[in-house]
């Protein structure tokens, strides 16, 4: 079984542009249109179809808010994923991955495009939840309990929709 330890926390400036290593594009959509608050009236996971790059997954994660989630990633034919996403996701998130190393982690900035437009957030994954790490200075509120900020959540609620309490990360 896997587990998924992140960390979101929403960025407040550029600087993390000089210190990107390298950027990927990404498109997702999700196959099973659960919310994390369903989770529960009885669904228990979301099933998310990626692309980046050159490559594709199918990822299954427990239907749950917080820092550690169940998680499962499968590689699958690119081909295979573009019809998944064509043919049974109801929409999809666009964003650009940029990996920035910072003190012996690596945050994963995602920059959002179509809907969701001017929407940038940081992820790091962690060995444990109470791992301590070191913020970067472009590193601002931390939304991880934010149900709002989740892939999933961009589908059904865009960022061009929000107001600007939840704009702010209130």
């Amino acid at each position: 079984m896997g587990i998924e330890i992140e960390r979101k926390f929403l960025v407040t400036s550029d600087a993390w542009r000089a210190q990107a290593e390298r950027s990927q594009r990404m498109v997702q959509g999700y196959l099973i249109d659960a919310s994390l608050v369903q989770s529960q009236t009885g669904t228990r996971c979301s099933m998310r179809v990626r692309v980046g790059g050159d490559q594709a997954w199918l990822n299954i994660k427990s239907a749950t808010l917080g820092v550690a989630r169940q998680e499962y990633d499968y590689l699958i034919p690119v081909d295979d994923a573009e019809r998944m996403l064509r043919d049974f996701c109801n929409g999809v998130v666009e964003k650009v991955r940029h990996y920035v190393p910072h003190a012996g982690l690596t945050f994963e900035v995602d920059e959002f495009f179509g809907d969701n437009a001017g929407l940038i957030v940081a992820e790091v994954e962690l060995q444990s939840a109470d791992q301590p790490i070191e913020k970067p200075a472009w590193l601002g509120h931390e939304v991880t309990e934010h149900l709002r900020y989740y892939n999933l959540n961009l589908l059904q609620h865009p960022y061009s929709r929000w107001n600007e309490r939840e704009r702010a990360g209130e």
